[in-house]
């Protein structure tokens, strides 16, 4: 579907058209289950989370949202984006913290399933601080590493060039590996 088409649906869904809510989500399910299931494998593999239930937890806030002044295609699939990550995030800090295995003759009982937990909470933390001074670098991060966009594809969702798109990217990288750096993840999450 043309990204024009798209906008135009939005629109009318904004407006109220429950005919355009219902075009508007089948015309975009197929990229909202290819981001779901791309942000799932980044998961752990006994994930309690399927991808159908993200699907349909985003569809439900993405309804609530409606009346947000929504730009185009580009801009509904990185807000979905967002709220997809928020809700991973959420989901794990709901999760059970404790599993009781017993140690002896463990020597490998420092697990890292809470490092991967801290970690996406100290990222999306520097997300939104960095979304405070460069908005513009948190939509390119939302691309390329949640969305797994491809340069070309970047560019073109940002409306930018190529070559300015990969010297955001590095610029976005510097500063969250700045703020990861060994020693300083942990006091970035305030640890």
């Amino acid at each position: 579907m043309e990204d024009g088409e798209i906008t135009r649906l939005l629109s009318a869904w904004r407006s109220g058209s429950r005919d355009a809510e219902n075009q508007l989500f089948d015309q975009v399910l197929p990229d909202l289950r290819r981001l779901a299931h791309h942000l799932m494998s980044r998961e752990r593999p006994d994930h309690s989370l399927q991808t159908t239930e993200l699907i349909n937890q985003i569809y439900f806030r993405m309804v609530a949202a409606k009346d947000r002044d929504w730009e185009n295609r580009h801009h509904f699939f990185a807000l979905a984006a967002r709220a997809m990550r928020h809700h991973l995030i959420d989901h794990a800090r709901g999760r059970p913290k404790v599993k009781f295995e017993p140690i002896e003759n463990r020597h490998d009982f420092l697990g890292g399933g809470s490092v991967n937990l801290s970690l996406a909470l100290t990222v999306d933390r520097l997300l939104n601080e960095l979304n405070e001074t460069h908005p513009d670098w948190v939509r390119l991060v939302e691309a390329k590493y949640f969305l797994g966009l491809t340069d070309d594809e970047t560019a073109e969702v940002l409306g930018l060039k190529v070559r300015t798109m990969q010297r955001m990217w590095k610029d976005a990288r510097q500063w969250l590996f700045d703020r990861l750096e060994p020693g300083s993840a942990g006091a970035a999450a305030g640890t």
